[in-house]
């Protein structure tokens, strides 16, 4: 089974700084994309910013400038720098991946339980 886990959220002053990260485990053959998205309360899920295997990047217009999307293929890990932080940006946060579980079978998405971000003075 694969398991996502993600720690690093915590409560930070506007204009502040975090880094989240999430670290996948099990038995797995490969990981193609992984992400970040986040929910605020009575809200829907939002893309954050994802990263493929071979390092592209794609970044909400929301975050772009202002948090970096970064990962560890050796490791498999992802990992979310954000700076500048807004009350905007307060939410559970959540890792996402696509995970090769067997040699040539399709990816399957997996999520992590998720960490709360809470940018307040």
């Amino acid at each position: 089974q694969v398991q996502l886990v993600e720690s690093g959220g915590g409560l930070v002053q506007p204009g502040g700084s975090l880094r989240l990260s999430c670290a996948a485990s099990g038995s797995f053959f490969s990981i193609n994309a992984m992400g970040w998205y986040r929910q605020a309360a009575g809200k829907q899920r939002e893309l954050v910013a994802t990263i493929t295997s071979g390092g592209s990047t794609n970044y909400a217009d929301s975050v772009k400038g202002r948090f970096t999307i970064s990962r560890d293929n050796a490791k498999n890990t992802v990992s979310l720098q954000m700076n500048s932080l807004k009350p905007e940006d307060t939410a559970v946060y959540l890792c996402n991946a696509d995970v090769v579980v067997f040699r040539y079978w399709f990816p399957s998405e997996y999520w992590g339980q998720g960490t709360q971000v809470t940018v307040s003075s």
